[in-house]
């Protein structure tokens, strides 16, 4: 038997984070929060480097860490210009002046043995129904710019609303700053000048910062942004490079003036060689252009930007470059990539700080003692591995899935090879209506469903079991979802109103 002295000799007792901005910060605030004054966590970032900031706009999923940290909704959205986002709006990707809604939650519910959207494609099939997404609360309520937090069962459509933020990212930051270190996490303002490797085990033993302080630990969690100072520069993970899928590698980012209404739900606008977004904060909006550099350039891509904004810059456009992918160990002996530090995924489906807090939780569940067994590295690579390669699938779908003839850019993305789990997922969709979610992938049958039918992708069929219900009662089946949406769209706030009387905040 393990006696409690040997095991406290080989607990972890002090972790070291690299970088600041979300990344790092969720990092601490979190492991503040599951481990207290048992650990020592210092973070070391430097003003001087500054971080990406423009992960504005999130997936329903933060509200689990909010919850977790035990945030006040309100004061966290007041504090971070936030507001409330219910799905993202793609504007131009399938064909010109066509747009669909991603929205959170369910579309109407389910039957029986069967998925709502089964009894759709039959009512579709009969010519009898309306647009998926009028079956939609979510996307209903997105469309008249209206907002309620709605919990299952307190109102017609049994599965509530569903939601996240927008929010700015540098308040965010700070936000989790505040809360980690009151919850003792020490801060070292400087930079890494040199990192020290055990020479017999490979792993960081110290890293000498440019103060001429040394900073010793047992875990190093990297949250160092695309360098990946530690999982790279010093340990040489290795990168898995994406652009031959997901070829855009650019974006030029901008903030400018708040406009009317704000409405609940973030806009991917396609362009010509790549995409735009638009997230309305409460003091602004936040507005990039995301491109492949090899069909235009870096003057013309800020160019289009420039052109498209619905109100004044309040400052000049900043250019980021990146490479779609991962490392290809997130973990390697003591240190674990975190955020950019692991990989990029282009913001698309506002994927990036759910991979941050992904990137925690699951750390969280495998932790580690001083002996670092391999198992448990391998076992977070793998789950990590999955986790990317399902969210590269459901990007890649929203470009290879498009109607932009004329275009190269879009014309390439139609006619390049994909991933042999995409092509299943999508073959099985056209035969049969049906959805596979794998395991615990992140996006679910619901976002799958519309991703494919808003790219155009229709099914041919539906499923037999749906011959279940004759005519007339597959009519009033999808009347009274219809009747229980409308409802309760009608009877929700707009959505500037939820903000003013909730969670205003402070004018900057």
């Amino acid at each position: 038997m393990t006696s409690n002295s040997e095991i406290s000799e080989t607990r972890i007792r002090n972790i070291v984070i690299v970088g600041g901005g979300t990344a790092g910060w969720m990092t601490a605030a979190v492991l503040s929060r599951a481990f207290g004054h048992a650990m020592n966590i210092t973070l070391i970032e430097s003003e001087q480097i500054g971080t990406v900031g423009v992960g504005e706009a999130t997936i329903p999923q933060i509200r689990l860490i909010n919850r977790y940290l035990g945030l006040d909704e309100d004061e966290f959205i007041a504090a971070t210009q936030g507001s409330f986002k219910l799905g993202i709006r793609f504007d131009g990707w399938t064909r010109f002046n066509h747009s669909y809604i991603h929205a959170f939650g369910e579309i109407g519910h389910g039957h029986d043995i069967l998925p709502f959207h089964q009894y759709w494609l039959r009512a579709r099939d009969e010519g009898f129904g309306r647009d998926l997404w009028s079956y939609s609360l979510n996307a209903e309520a997105a469309s008249e710019n209206r907002f309620a937090r709605i919990k299952p069962g307190e109102a017609p459509v049994p599965s509530g609303i569903n939601y996240a933020f927008h929010f700015d990212a540098s308040l965010y930051a700070a936000y989790l700053r505040k809360y980690a270190e009151a919850r003792g996490v020490k801060r070292a303002e400087a930079r890494v000048r040199d990192i020290q490797l055990d020479g017999e085990t490979g792993n960081i033993s110290q890293l000498a910062l440019d103060d001429e302080r040394r900073i010793t630990g047992e875990l190093f969690i990297d949250c160092s942004g695309f360098r990946g100072l530690l999982i790279e520069h010093a340990l040489k993970a290795g990168y898995t490079d994406w652009t031959g899928w997901l070829p855009c590698d650019r974006a030029a980012a901008v903030p400018t003036a708040r406009t009317e209404p704000i409405v609940p739900y973030t806009r991917a606008i396609a362009r010509k060689a790549g995409w735009q977004w638009r997230i309305p904060l409460q003091h602004r909006t936040g507005n990039g252009h995301v491109y492949c550099s090899r069909y235009i350039s870096d003057d013309e891509a800020v160019a289009m930007l420039m052109d498209n904004l619905d109100s004044e810059p309040q400052a000049e456009p900043r250019l980021l470059r990146f490479t779609t992918g991962h490392r290809k160990s997130f973990w390697k002996r003591n240190c674990v990539a975190i955020g950019l530090a692991a990989g990029f995924m282009e913001p698309l489906e506002s994927t990036s700080i759910h991979l941050v807090q992904s990137g925690i939780s699951r750390l969280l569940t495998l932790f580690p003692d001083t002996a670092f067994d391999q198992s448990l590295a391998e076992e977070y690579n793998r789950q990590t591995t999955h986790e990317y390669e399902r969210i590269r699938d459901f990007l890649i779908l929203h470009y290879h899935a498009n109607g932009r003839i004329g275009e190269a850019f879009w014309e390439e993305r139609l006619s390049t090879d994909i991933p042999e789990s995409l092509r299943q997922k999508m073959q099985l969709f056209r035969a049969t209506g049906q959805i596979v979610r794998e395991a615990d992938e992140l996006f679910t049958e619901q976002s799958w469903l519309q991703v494919l039918l808003g790219q155009d992708i229709p099914p041919r069929s539906c499923h037999a079991a749906t011959g279940a219900m004759n005519t007339g009662q597959l009519t009033e089946f999808m009347s009274q979802t219809r009747r229980a949406v409308k409802r309760t769209v009608r009877n929700m706030p707009m959505h500037e109103e939820f903000l003013k009387r909730h969670c205003p905040a402070a004018k900057i």
